[in-house]
Parts: structure tokens; sequence; C-alpha cells
């Protein structure tokens, strides 16, 4: 993984980008790519790139130029399936010059267009400048792994992987926060791109291509997910028995995790969580990693949240190299700051905070890329949401039947506070618009009604600008047409990949936590071919009764050990709001927290904000706050932060030429020492 940025003039009016201004860009991004730097740059577009070396060390410096053509790239990823695209365009006549993935793409671009995209297996964000033509292609991944945002402002576009960049590249491009994404924030989750929370910055959506060619833009879809349409069995539909099912599973997971194994020319460690599905990676990649294979565990000084016999657990059966770090609310506190200035985002939870912490851990061992089990839960239907969302469906067709709302008692389980620990509370907030239960996005309303209560903290002008917009109705307005056509839960799977995975998931919790210390990390679970067997299997396969994840635990079964294959699903968590108000708490939290500070950001009202705080300040030593004031919390602390770094200071950037590659306006090519 790298950082990539960039500039094009978008008419023939418009300055040239500046040098200075891509060396801002790639400075800014200098903990994506701390190996090496490179820069092109002609008279309508500049390219910057920070790289993080992993394949094809000595060569595949970036920007890479065409052997064959003008045509110049800035890439940040990895294809896993480079060397079968090589073999195939070797065939039809290219010549290559360095060993590494980023070459073959701008070979498979040339040879297939746009295209090629669809050819590819991996995660990535690029850029191709094609100056004959006047041509710069933007792509991304099909799940957003890698994060590629753009801003166009005064004649000019600029982009890169991240935000800071953009903003580091021309003091003029404006920092203020964007309504509409706020907005998004506090009832999804998190902005769902292409929107983004400040404005005049846009985020490419995943699976998505940005053309830009004589002064005007488009944008389309390479990919987006499909599902089997409930009225057409054949179609799209794996048709093996659950044994089948289990072995073609079996096959296309090892397939992946070798890939990510064996296309690095670094060691290659492993996140252990203790859980079913970053085991089952760890057992997995142990077999491809040669005799020394690390693991890394997050601990929790809190019991409620740790999982440390399941890990070591793991780590015994596999033979890692196992290392651990304990993360106390101290650590969060501490950590926070700088956890949001890499987030770019607000955040509700604090779960990123330890993985900043983790990812720290990998680079001290030296490891530069960890597997990790993400995309497991969507793709397999593991997470209590879709367990929800089944028992309210189910409920619902039969609303007045005791029995079927006793089914509720089967949720949450490793939650305290969980709502169905008291039945008629639970009754009543989970029977909320049950006779909706055939509505697009029904399993998720319960989530995004209690994370929009949050909004009653907002200012008079945040509910102003907020006042008649509607993010659940924008969002489902934006569905593709067979969406209705796909079972129930096919269509909570999309809907949670949609939004949580690809925007905060992916993002808040991997990318930006672990390139945070320049780790690189690849996903066997979002495989695009374990991700097309996983969407064509019935849904009786995945959950099976409430039995969430059914036939990756058939997976399991003869690779982990048993205690692991049984245990309850328990996802990651950590300390929230309590970790801020412990003894010895920062001192930036209350000048963060301060009428002054909040009325300054303009999102939030001061004296709510302060009774917020004073409520959550006496529950602190229960240990023991409501999911709602936990949210409430961390989203106006984080919030706050990010006004900070983002609007009131412009985040900088490192101006010093310590260049790989060097290329001017006239094309003269520099090879630096």
């Amino acid at each position: 993984m790298c950082g990539i940025a960039g500039i094009l003039a978008l008419n023939a009016t418009a300055e040239p980008p500046s040098r200075e201004a891509l060396l801002r860009m790639a400075g800014a991004l200098a903990h994506r790519g701390p190996d090496e730097r490179g820069l092109y740059r002609d008279r309508r577009a500049g390219l910057a790139h920070a790289r993080l070396s992993v394949v094809d060390l000595q060569h595949g410096q970036q920007p890479l130029a065409d052997s064959d053509g003008p045509a110049w790239i800035v890439f940040n990823g990895e294809i896993f399936n480079y060397l079968e695209l090589r073999d195939r365009l070797f065939a039809l006549g290219h010549r290559f010059r360095t060993r590494s993935d980023t070459e073959v793409v701008l070979h498979a671009y040339r040879e297939w267009g746009q295209a090629a995209f669809e050819r590819m297996n991996g995660q990535w964000a690029l850029a191709i400048w094609d100056p004959a033509i006047g041509r710069l292609v933007l792509s991304r991944d099909r799940y957003g792994i890698c994060p590629l945002h753009f801003c166009e402002h005064g004649g000019r576009l600029f982009f890169a992987s991240e935000v800071k960049a953009i903003f580091a590249a021309e003091a003029a491009i404006p920092r203020a926060f964007d309504a509409a994404g706020i907005d998004q924030t506090f009832t999804l989750w998190t902005a769902v791109a292409p929107q983004n929370v400040f404005q005049g910055i846009r985020e490419l959506p995943p699976g998505h291509v940005r053309l830009y060619e004589k002064g005007a833009a488009r944008e389309y879809p390479f990919w987006q997910p499909r599902f089997p349409e409930i009225q057409n069995q054949d179609q799209g539909r794996f048709s093996g028995s659950l044994d089948e099912a289990v072995e073609e599973v079996r096959l296309m997971l090892e397939g992946a995790t070798a890939l990510r194994i064996v296309q690095a020319d670094v060691p290659v460690g492993c996140y252990l969580s203790g859980g079913l599905d970053s085991s089952l990676v760890a057992s997995l990649g142990r077999r491809f990693a040669g005799e020394r294979f690390q693991t890394f565990s997050l601990r929790f000084a809190d019991a409620e949240y740790d999982e440390t016999e399941f890990q070591r657990l793991v780590a015994d059966a596999t033979g890692s190299e196992h290392h651990e770090i304990v993360v106390s609310r101290g650590d969060i506190a501490a950590a926070f700051p700088e956890v949001i200035r890499h987030t770019e985002r607000p955040i509700l939870r604090t779960a990123p905070a330890p993985l900043f912490l983790l990812s720290r851990l990998v680079r001290e061992r030296g490891i530069k890329v960890v597997l990790t089990g993400e995309g497991a839960d969507e793709m397999f239907a593991g997470y209590d949401l879709f367990r929800e969302g089944k028992v309210r469906r189910f409920w619902g067709r039969q609303p007045a039947s005791t029995k079927r709302a006793r089914l509720l008692e089967r949720l949450y389980p490793y939650l305290s506070r969980s709502p169905v620990h008291q039945q008629a509370l639970a009754r009543q907030f989970f029977g909320r618009n049950i006779e909706a239960h055939a509505a697009a996005g029904f399993a998720h309303d319960t989530r995004w009604r209690t994370t929009s209560a949050i909004k009653r903290l907002f200012c008079p002008d945040m509910r102003a600008a907020s006042e008649g917009r509607d993010a659940v109705s924008e969002l489902i307005s934006t569905l593709p047409a067979e969406f209705r056509r796909w079972s129930p839960l096919a269509q909570d799977q999309y809907l949670e990949i949609r939004t949580l995975m690809s925007s905060y998931l992916l993002s808040s919790q991997g990318d930006r936590m672990l390139m945070a210390h320049s780790i690189e990390g690849r996903f066997p679970f979002l495989d695009d071919n374990v991700v097309t067997l996983a969407n064509a299997l019935p849904d009786s396969y995945k959950l099976r009764g409430l039995d969430e994840k059914h036939v990756l635990k058939r997976v399991a079964a003869p690779i982990l050990p048993p205690q692991v294959v049984a245990r309850k699903k328990q996802p990651y968590r950590a300390p929230n709001a309590m970790s801020f108000f412990a003894d010895g708490a920062p001192a930036y939290i209350g000048d963060a927290l301060s009428e002054t500070a909040v009325r300054a950001a303009g999102i939030f009202d001061p004296q709510a904000v302060t009774r917020l705080v004073g409520k959550c300040q006496s529950r602190t030593g229960e240990g023991d706050m409501s999911n709602s004031d936990n949210m409430a919390l961390v989203g106006v602390l984080s919030t706050q932060l990010l006004h900070q770094q983002f609007v009131a200071t412009r985040p900088a950037g490192v101006t010093e030429p310590d260049l790989r590659i060097d290329v001017d306006y006239e094309h003269r090519e520099r090879e630096l020492a």
C-alpha cells in the first residue's frame, strides 16, 4: 500500500500543477509510503507518490511510465492475480521492465481500457494520466479497501489517498464541514461515498472509475455486489449441497490466503482477535508463510472486552510467534487525537484506537503486511444485525405472537446493557415499525434510529442545515434496481457492505489505522473469488436458523480448536466514553469539549454538550453508560478534534525533495540515489 496524489488543470486557463504543491501532497502522505517518493509533472497534470515497498523492492518506483507509450501511473494497493494477467499480456505481445504489479496494471489498461479493472482481483486506488490524449483515469477497488478522494477547485482537480494531502496542496482550498456528510455520519455511522464530511471533497465510490477528458468528467461503476434473485433460483446460485459448499469455500479461502502470503517480497503477519474469522485466516496463513509466522493480538485491561484466552489458544495451535499489546482506557484517550487525524472523519466508537496501537506494535516487529479477517461477517452473515433482521421479520408477519418475540432473547448475549435483558423494553424497542418488515433497510432501522438520536445535540444552525434531509431515504433511493428482487438477507448484506464495511470498517478501523504506521492490510475474505462464491450461496448455508456463518464454522471445524469454533459471536469492541473521564485524563478533552470550542466548530449546541459531559462524568465510576450516551460522547469529541485538526488548522506537508523519481515539464527524468 502507498499514498497517491495529483493535480490536473481542467481547462486551458487554469494554472499548471505546482511542483511545491505536489511535494506538499506527497509529504502529507509520508506515513503511507515511508520508503520512497516520486514526482511527475507536465503542463497539464502532476502525479505524486509515497511508496511502501512490498513487491519488487528494487524496481517499480513510481510514478511509473508506460514503456511503449506516454502514459504514467500512480498506484496504491496490490493486484493478487497480476502474474496471471502478466502472462496473458505477454502472450499478447507486451514486454515488461519490472516485476511489479503496477506495470501490469498500466499494460492491462493499454490493452483492455477500462475493462482491465474488471479483470483485476485485488485492492487498489490509482490514477493513470495519458498526456497524448489528455485523459486522466481514477479507479478504486470493489470494496473501497484503498481510499481515494478528490476536489475540484479553481479550475483544477486535486486528488489523493487522504484528505489531508488535498488540504496541504493549496491554502485556497476551502476547509469546512459539510452538513450532508455530518448528517449521514450521525445516522448511518459514516458518510457514504461519494459523500464526505468536508465541503467540496468527494470520495470515489468503491468499484467505480472516474474519467477526465476534454474538460468533462464522467463516472461509472465497473462492479457492484450481485446476489441471486428470488424468482430465478438457478441463475447465479450455488447449486451444490452444504457439504460441497464447505469444500468449495475452503478451497477458495485457501487460495485467497496463499495469494496474499506469496505475493509479497517481505514477511507477512496476521492479526488474531480470537474470533472465528481471524483464527481461520491465521491457521491457513501459517501453511504458506514458511518457518516463521508472526501473529498480533489486542488485549484489554477491561475484562469485558478481553479475548486473550482464545487468542493464545489459536496461537499455540498454529505455532505462530505471537505478540500482544494490553490496552487500557488511558491508552485509548492518549491516542485518540492521532487516531482522528488519520480517520479524517468523526467516529462513534473508540474501536479504531486500539487498532492504531496494534499497528504500531506490528511495525516495531519489522512487519509491513498483515492478514486480517475483515469481510467474513459481511459475506457470510456473521453479525447479530442479520439475526436481528431475521427475527424481526419473522415476528413482523405475526406481530401479536409472544413466542416469536421471545426469539429476541437470543440476540446480543455479550452486551452488559443488552436491550433484550428486559423483555418489555425489548419488545418496545425492536417492535417499532415492525409492520414495515418488507421495507428496504428494515434490519438496519434500529441502528440508524439509535444513531440519529445523537442529532438532538446539534446546534440550531446545524439543525437548519439538516432540515428536510433524510440520510436513510437518500441511501435507499440509490439502491440498484435488482435490490428488491434479492432475498431479505442479501438485501441486509448489501447495505452492510455499502455503508458500515466500506466506509467505516475498511476505512476508519482498517486502512487508516494500518497505514498510520505504514502497515498494509490484506483481506482474504474480500478476495473476488471468495466473495462471488459467498454471494451465490443459499441463505441457509450462511445463516442456518439463527446460527451465523454456518458454512464457515463447518470449514473451521477440522482446522481450529473446538472452543473457538463453538464460542458465541463476540464482535470486536473497546471501552468508549468511559476512556475519557478517568483520573489523569489528557487536557485536550476538556479543551475540545469546552463551550468555546464547541461553538467555534458550529455542529453541536454547547450547553447540550456540557450536559452530556456532566452525565458521562457522573456515570464513569459505575462504568455503565447507555449505548446512546457512549456514541454521542465519542461522536462529539471526534468531531471537535476533526475541526481543530482540519478546519481551524491547515494540514501541512513536508516539501523536502527526497525524490527517487523526478520528471519535469520537459520529461527530463532524473533517477536519484
